[in-house]
């Protein structure tokens, strides 16, 4: 679910965004606007299911953006807000369909509350596709990583947004099933062997019934993968390590790297940076210089052949790169060794 904060007031706009933040089921994205104009252009790059609009803005106030929105935008749930002795304005916002009204200063409490509202009474059936396929990644890519937290954080957050979806039990089933067969595709394609078999989910009467069942599923392919690699363990962060030291001479991409080990690019350059404390392009720089200093020890090689081996045909750049990690020239280094050239 997506939500639109649109308020003129950076302070207030900033407070809104944290008490949305911190409710208990999570949207899918949190968009600002600084008045009714903006709110209105962002709805039209990315229709938000809720907007929360101050009353009162300059060049297109609430009351004109909720005008607007009832005339084209009908399905989204408005959220008004007005301080004290301009009942007048939510009065006018009724005719508009706006069925939420809070008052100056809105609380964290009486936000959630509102929320809460909505989402009793959405459209029920309905999952965010987008949301969907990202979250089936995410699952897939925790199990993979064995991390084993984050997957049961994941799984505790889609439950609550699963049931409060409203789905019958056939769509949610359906849903499930789905979904256990794009992971185990999504974990074969990286090299998982099923050493267990993952069964449908079969008939089940209730939503927590099969939610169990799901959940289930999932921690057997994670214990499968933890069989798997007991082994023959390869842990994917040293793979990937191993592939760049191996590269080191060429010139190549995190793009590249996410898709050898299996990653999509933006959760790989995550991933390695929380692993290793450093960006790919860091851990790649410090990697080259550290080869270099091994290159540099041997009498015989010629500093510019050093350079190139390390993957820079620009010797001065490389003259440059290893005195801003090492704090000295190559020729410094080599001095430092013993010996000169």
């Amino acid at each position: 679910m997506r939500l639109l904060i649109a308020d003129d007031e950076p302070v207030i706009r900033r407070g809104l965004v944290k008490m949305a933040e911190s409710y208990r089921l999570r949207f899918d994205a949190i968009d600002t606007a600084v008045n009714g104009e903006h709110a209105l252009s962002q709805i039209k790059e990315a229709e938000p299911d809720v907007l929360l609009t101050d009353i009162r803005m300059p060049r297109m106030n609430g009351l004109e953006l909720c005008r607007e929105l009832h005339e084209q935008y009908g399905h989204i749930q408005i959220v008004v807000i007005s301080g004290y002795g301009e009942f007048q304005y939510a009065q006018q916002c009724l005719a508009y369909g706006v069925k939420h009204y809070l008052l100056k200063p809105v609380t964290g409490a009486m936000l959630h509350q509102t929320f809460d509202a909505i989402m009793k009474h959405r459209h029920k059936g309905i999952v965010s596709l987008a949301s969907y396929v990202d979250w089936i990644e995410n699952i897939g890519q925790e199990i993979w990583m064995l991390q084993t937290e984050r997957l049961d954080q994941l799984l505790k957050e889609w439950r609550e947004q699963l049931l409060a979806a409203g789905l019958s039990v056939p769509q949610l089933q359906q849903l499930l099933d789905d979904a256990v067969g794009m992971i185990y595709r999504r974990l074969v394609s990286k090299g998982y062997m099923e050493l267990t078999s993952i069964k449908p989910l079969g008939h089940q009467t209730a939503p927590e019934s099969l939610l169990q069942a799901f959940e289930l599923r999932v921690k057997q392919m994670t214990a499968d993968l933890i069989t798997q690699r007991w082994g023959n363990f390869k842990n994917p962060l040293e793979e990937v390590k191993s592939y760049i030291d191996s590269h080191l001479s060429e010139e190549i991409t995190l793009e590249e790297v996410a898709e050898m080990a299996g990653y999509t690019p933006t959760y790989f350059s995550a991933m390695f940076k929380k692993m290793t404390n450093e960006t790919f392009v860091r851990y790649r720089i410090h990697r080259r210089m550290e080869r270099a200093k091994e290159l540099l020890a041997l009498p015989h090689m010629r500093i510019i052949d050093v350079a190139a081996n390390v993957g820079y045909e620009d010797y001065p750049h490389f003259t440059k790169m290893f005195k801003k990690v090492t704090g000295h020239t190559p020729t410094e280094y080599r001095s430092m060794l013993g010996f000169n050239g």
